[in-house]
Formats: structure tokens, C-alpha cells, sequence
């Protein structure tokens, strides 16, 4: 399975990360909310070294929850207090030195943990109570901090329409098909690349109840361009300070 995945490339934008893939993990029942921002308000919330990116001239912000599952490290078996939690990532669209990415506001999973060990990894991840619930083709996905730093999502998905895979060049595959990350910590730049098979997704219904897990005060407007997937499997390489 894993050569598959590392031998379907076409939809990259960019060579592979250099060396061995590290950990694994299956992300599923992802929602995927899109919003177009000022540049100006997300610009001011980048670290130094990342360049906004943009799409016909517009800047993005998405929140994703979504459930990770069968998390294992290359060559490991799993440990069982760390092979599945639930997540919720706050992204905007940046690129460096020719590669275009992502970079993470915020990152909350209910799995103690992992949120430690990412942390310890330079990524910005919250401890939170979440549940995610299925029923009758609709899931329901709440998500609340615990500590001093609020945040908070309440929203009800479900998936509407064909399963279709996003034009190259479009919208569409621009928001879905970012393969490095960057983070930062102590003054210093970290970038992770990672790979996967090509989305294939879904135009998805969504009613957002409460929504506070920005940097700033604000809630997605009405008209937020919205996909669903049910699965992908990610390979993930070693996290490195950027030279």
C-alpha cells in the first residue's frame, strides 16, 4: 500500500520530501471549510520567512475536523494510547523558497499525548473535549479547548453529491493539494513534508452553530465553500528547523 501512495505523484506540485517517510495516519470523515480573507489580517499572523499565498488574488483561511486513525511510526508497531483521536486544524495558504503550503494557527486533538508530543515537535496543538457523532448520513462534530486559551467549534456536516476529483490549476485542487507544512517556535522556522494520493471529494452541506477557534474574533460567513472526504492515508516526514 505504502509504495502505491509513494508511486502516484502526478498531482504533486513537487518532488517528494528527501529520505524515509516517518509516521503514518488515516484521516477520516474530514470537512473542509474554506474562507476567503482580507491579506492584510492574515499576513499579520504569519512568522517571519513565510510568504502569503494566494488565489487570483484572494488569501484563505480553512478549519478542518476531522478523526485521525491508525497511527503507527515507520518500522513500529502501534501504541494503542496514540492510534486514533479526534482533531480540529486552523490553516492558511503560504509558500517559501518556491514550495507552497500550509501553515497551522492552531491544532486541538483529544488526546493528551499526542498533544504533548507534537508540541515537543514545534507543532501548535491544544489539549480540547471533542465528539464526533454519525447519524443518518450527518455528522455531528463538537470541539471545546480545556485551559486558559478558549476555542470552540460546533458544526453538523454531511456530504452532498458525487465524489469528484478537483481540477488541476482550479480552486479547488489550490486549497487541497499542499504537501509541506511550516510551523514555528522559539523564534526559529520548522518545515514537514508529507504525501498522499490525490483527493477525491465531495461538496458538502454544513451549518457552523459557534465557531471561535481564530486568532481573532470572527465567524465564517454564510457562503463558505465547503468539501468532504471520507478517507486518505498520509505518510509524514521528520519535522526540520529551515536553514
Amino acid at each position: 500500500m505504502f509504495q502505491n501512495i509513494l508511486n502516484n505523484t502526478a498531482h504533486r506540485d513537487s518532488l517528494l520530501p528527501r529520505g524515509s517517510w516517518v509516521m503514518m495516519q488515516r484521516w477520516e470523515h474530514l470537512l473542509f471549510l474554506h474562507q476567503r480573507m482580507p491579506q492584510q489580517v492574515l499576513r499579520s499572523y504569519l512568522p517571519p520567512g513565510l510568504e502569503l499565498d494566494t488565489y487570483d488574488g484572494d488569501a484563505w483561511l480553512s478549519i478542518i475536523p476531522f478523526r485521525v486513525s491508525k497511527v503507527r511510526f515507520r518500522g513500529l508497531p502501534s501504541f494503542p494510547f496514540v492510534t486514533s483521536f479526534l482533531e480540529v486544524n486552523v490553516r492558511t495558504y503560504v509558500k517559501r523558497r518556491g514550495r507552497r503550503g500550509v501553515y497551522f494557527f492552531s491544532l486541538d486533538a483529544d488526546n493528551l499525548p499526542v498533544v504533548i508530543g507534537a508540541g515537543m515537535a514545534t507543532l501548535p496543538y491544544y489539549y480540547a473535549n471533542i465528539s464526533m457523532n454519525m447519524q443518518d448520513g450527518a455528522i455531528s462534530f463538537y470541539s471545546e479547548r480545556k485551559g486558559k486559551k478558549s476555542g470552540v467549534l460546533r458544526a453538523l456536516y454531511k456530504p452532498d453529491g458525487e465524489r469528484f476529483y478537483p481540477e488541476k490549476g482550479g480552486l479547488e485542487s489550490w486549497l487541497l493539494e499542499r504537501y509541506f507544512l511550516w510551523t514555528y517556535k522559539f523564534g526559529k522556522l520548522y518545515r514537514c513534508g508529507l504525501h498522499h494520493n490525490k483527493w477525491a471529494i465531495q461538496k458538502a452541506q454544513t451549518d457552523i452553530k459557534q465557531q471561535r477557534l481564530t486568532p481573532w474574533d470572527g465567524s465564517m460567513e454564510v457562503d463558505t465553500l465547503a468539501h468532504y472526504t471520507d478517507s486518505k492515508t498520509a505518510l509524514i516526514w521528520m519535522i526540520r528547523k529551515e536553514g
